[in-house]
This record gives structure tokens, C-alpha cells and sequence, in this order.
């Protein structure tokens, strides 16, 4: 009987250590979620679905399964709508993406570092796929969108600068 329970709580740790790791596990930064967004559509927020892609990430069946089925708080991940409620919801499509990540993450452009090419790269083209070159325009709109963040964070880190310098002087 002990051991039985010795073997229940074990297995309870590890489950419960897998979910809290692929919970708090988060590789996209919000930067490059925005960017994914925008060259996938528009950050349009409508609830749609086109050819099997549903969301502002344009989340597939086939991703939305692969990392863990997540849903909106109360639904049943066997509910029929469970997979459009959660693409069409921008936190649980974006909470989806990041266990795919966990998943599949890689190095896609062989720079010697995973980052948000390469999960861009993952999410448009597949984890198997991505070494693979994107349809141009697509390309465009998400390297212009991460260019544009990257400078606006240099700005930021800049204005912060010289606030820290102009408060020293005071």
C-alpha cells in the first residue's frame, strides 16, 4: 500500500513538474509575437479561420494538438470549438505557440542560436520545414516589423540612459 502511494506522489511530481515547465518555459518574447502577428494578419483580431489557420497567428489544428490542446478557462479540450475558441483568442493562441516552441525549438538559419527568426520560421514553414526560405512578402512584413522593434527599443534604452545620466548630474 505504501509503495503504491510512494509511486502515485512520484508520478503526481513528475506530471506536475512537466506542466508547471511547459507553462512557465516561454521562448517567444513578446516582441517577436507581435511581428509573427503582424505579417500573419495584419493583427487582425477578427474570430476567423482561413484554410485551417484560426487567429490573429493563424494556429492550425495540427500545432494547437501538438502543444497540449490549450483551451479558455472551463472548456473542455474535446469540446468541437475548443481549438477555434482557443486560436481565436489572442493569450491562449499566443500561450499554444510558445509550448509548440518548447516542442520543436531550433536553430533554422544556422546562426548558432534559436531566437525569433528561427520560431518564426518554425511557425510559418513547420518544425521540419524551416530551414526552408518563406514566400517573400511574407518575409518582408516580418523583418520590417522587427527592425521597427528593434529600434523603438533602442530608443527606449537611450531616452533611459540619458534620464540615469541627467538624474546623476542633478
Amino acid at each position: 500500500m505504501l509503495r503504491n502511494l510512494s509511486f502515485m506522489l512520484s508520478g503526481c511530481l513528475v506530471l506536475s513538474a512537466i506542466f508547471a515547465y511547459s507553462v512557465d518555459k516561454k521562448p517567444i518574447t513578446e516582441s517577436c509575437l507581435t511581428c509573427m502577428c503582424e505579417a500573419l494578419s495584419g493583427c487582425n483580431d477578427t474570430a476567423i479561420c482561413v484554410n485551417g489557420a484560426c487567429g490573429i497567428f493563424r494556429l492550425t489544428w495540427d500545432q494547437w494538438v501538438d502543444c497540449g490542446r490549450l483551451t479558455l478557462a472551463g472548456e473542455s479540450p474535446l469540446s468541437e470549438s475548443s481549438f477555434i475558441n482557443c486560436a481565436n483568442d489572442p493569450h491562449c493562441a499566443a500561450d499554444s505557440l510558445q509550448n509548440y516552441m518548447v516542442k520543436y525549438g531550433q536553430d533554422c538559419n544556422n546562426d548558432d542560436k534559436e531566437d525569433c527568426l528561427d520560431y518564426n520560421a518554425i511557425h510559418y514553414m513547420g518544425p521540419f520545414s524551416c530551414r526552408k526560405h518563406m514566400p517573400f512578402n511574407y518575409e518582408h512584413t516580418f523583418k520590417k516589423c522587427i527592425k521597427q522593434v528593434q529600434r523603438e527599443e533602442e530608443e527606449k534604452q537611450q531616452q533611459q540612459k540619458q534620464q540615469q545620466e541627467q538624474k546623476q548630474l542633478a
